[in-house]
């Protein structure tokens, strides 16, 4: 129950309603349990004479009660079930929350499937603890102790003999519930990694089918799925062995009652009507015991995801405003500095980012190449605060982006990554993303410098053509100049194009850089590329190599220098000339 603590914030939002439930769950009870006691006395009444009135009477009293009962039973579902609807939904955007806050390094080592399972199996097992598992551990304990009570009353004795098989249910329900804990643990596991084989597959669908790994994929995931049923079905196994022997005590109990309740009717101390209320109150004890079993199930069940869900809520944020964000600034000027900035992936990792010095004046047009594995999009991460340095700073407009609130630094920078990716939603909003209810002339603007307005006018519905999942209905050259007018759309201070046109053919980025050399002035442009065509015209090019600042100044200064830029310029003009000669 450690973990199930946490939800004490959530009860504590809800608690007039609790209330509200437990005092139904005292009425209901109260007039359920006395039906047992209206038969006694009827039975009794009508042992010694056969009176219509009194039948009448005790039937309609029967009645009247067993109506109340279910009305306040309808009563008790419309609190605390409907409570435990509430506390899933705010459990849910709390966890959503969470998770929109989590450092890219996060995402980085939690597969989407898994954090899948977490926002659909977990937080649903949670919910049934909150509500059912709540609710019948209430209405147990009363019915149990009301019903105890009253069989008391009427015979000590064999209330008392009636009740000794039960610390055995106590013993089987403690050793099987901690068996139940582990055994859903691993089902919880396992499942997480069917939704994300499935997840994956579902997204590279085009490499599958390319591949033509159909059987492959099939035969991987039913691999998985059925070790996920294999723990299913350990856990079915315990639990169809658990409910019987709860049926067999409760069972016992009813036997050992009517045995010994009539000997005492024999005997003289009890009445009919006596031994058939004990039985009808055995019979009514009979759903708690299951209640009990069933609701320590779910409470195991509950333990488990709760247990994988607080896992997530300790992740630390790591970057998020702090007691020394300056919330004055609201907006930036676009001047960035790195003094002796250093990054690791790891305490024990190597440095990806060594001691990185370098000044970006407001306004300057920054190209950074280097060869794969040089740590050109780790360095650019950086600007955003999709990283933190671990050694050293960065600085805009002389402030340690640290002190600047995440809000106005990113909604500064135009930011389009590597992969583009696009949402299952119409071209207009996916643009329109960093800024909904932007001018459609900023729309049509920002299409037309990114060369993406001419690919629109062809689509059937112009902007408002939904794209598929992930963009999948678009070429990778349209889905990246549809990120970069979704980068210009937002009219930002520092624009940063990490590697943007990867799939663009060299006309159309031509064509695309011309129109930016307008659109950049007055604003710092960093761009990542491995053509030299692409970047041989801003104002520095800086060359990574391992981390580290290998080389830096103009296209022409560098091919002075003839290191590891004029390395990569040959090449490619040699590339293109042997393209030329095909």
């Amino acid at each position: 129950m450690k973990n199930l603590r946490d939800l004490s914030k959530y009860f504590k939002k809800h608690k007039k309603m609790l209330y509200w439930g437990i005092t139904f769950i005292i009425i209901s009870n109260a007039f359920s349990v006395y039906v047992p006691v209206i038969i006694k006395d009827a039975l009794n009444s009508l042992q010694s004479k056969i009176d219509y009135d009194v039948l009448v009477k005790y039937a309609l009293l029967i009645v009247g009660s067993t109506i109340i009962a279910g009305i306040f039973r309808f009563f008790i579902r419309q609190t605390i079930i409907v409570v435990s609807r509430e506390v899933e939904y705010d459990l849910r955007g709390d966890f959503w929350d969470h998770i929109q806050k989590l450092p890219l390094r996060f995402f980085q080592n939690y597969s989407t499937g898994n954090i899948m399972a977490h926002a659909t199996n977990d937080i649903s097992a949670v919910r049934m603890f909150v509500g059912p598992a709540v609710m019948y551990s209430i209405d147990t304990a009363i019915k149990f102790v009301v019903a105890v009570t009253i069989m008391s009353i009427i015979s000590i004795k064999v209330t008392m003999i009636a009740l000794l098989p039960l610390p055995f249910l106590s013993f089987l329900v403690y050793f099987v519930g901690k068996k139940i804990h582990e055994r859903f643990t691993l089902i919880q596991e396992k499942f997480s990694d069917l939704t994300s084989k499935a997840q994956e597959n579902f997204s590279g669908i085009r490499v599958v089918k390319s591949y033509v790994s159909e059987d492959r994929e099939l035969e991987s995931f039913m691999a998985l799925s059925k070790e996920y049923l294999q723990r299913n079905m350990r856990l079915v196994k315990l639990q169809a062995f658990f409910q019987p022997i709860l049926f067999l005590i409760t069972g016992l109990s009813v036997i050992i009652t009517i045995w010994f309740g009539g000997i005492e009717v024999i005997n003289g101390q009890l009445l009919i009507g006596d031994v058939t209320a004990l039985v009808i109150y055995l019979g009514i004890l009979i759903w708690p015991m299951i209640a009990f079993g069933w609701v320590v199930n779910i409470i195991q069940q509950a333990e488990a995801s709760m247990k994988r869900l607080n896992k997530i809520f300790s992740e630390p944020f790591e970057i998020s405003d702090s007691d020394s964000t300056d919330h004055s600034i609201t907006t930036l000027n676009g001047d960035i500095e790195f003094r002796n900035a250093s990054f690791k992936y790891g305490e024990n990792l190597h440095e990806v980012i060594s001691n990185v010095n370098l000044k970006i004046p407001r306004g300057t047009k920054l190209a950074v190449m280097g060869n794969t594995g040089s740590g050109k999009t780790t360095f650019i991460n950086f600007i955003p605060r999709l990283y933190d340095v671990t050694a050293g700073e960065v600085l805009i407009d002389g402030i340690n982006i640290k002190n600047i609130p995440v809000s106005v630094l990113r909604s500064n920078i135009g930011y389009v990554p590597q992969e583009a990716f696009l949402f299952s939603d119409s071209i207009y909003k996916n643009i329109t993303y960093g800024k909904p209810g932007v001018s459609e002339e900023k729309v049509m603007e920002a299409s037309e410098i990114s060369r993406f307005s001419k690919d629109v006018e062809q689509f059937p519905e112009g902007y408002q053509t939904l794209v598929g999942e992930r963009g999948i209905t678009l070429s990778g050259g349209q889905k990246q100049r549809a990120s970069l007018a979704r980068a210009l759309v937002i009219d930002p201070k520092i624009l940063i194009l990490d590697d943007s046109f990867s799939a663009v053919d060299t006309h159309t980025e031509e064509e695309i850089l011309t129109n930016l050399k307008s659109y950049m002035a007055g604003r710092t442009s960093i761009i990542v590329s491995h053509r030299v065509s692409t970047v041989k015209d801003l104002d520095k090019i800086l060359v990574l190599e391992n981390g580290k600042i290998a080389e830096q100044g103009t296209h022409d200064e560098l091919l002075e220098f003839n290191g590891v830029y004029a390395g990569i310029y040959r090449k490619q003009l040699l590339e293109q000339e042997i393209e030329q000669l095909g």
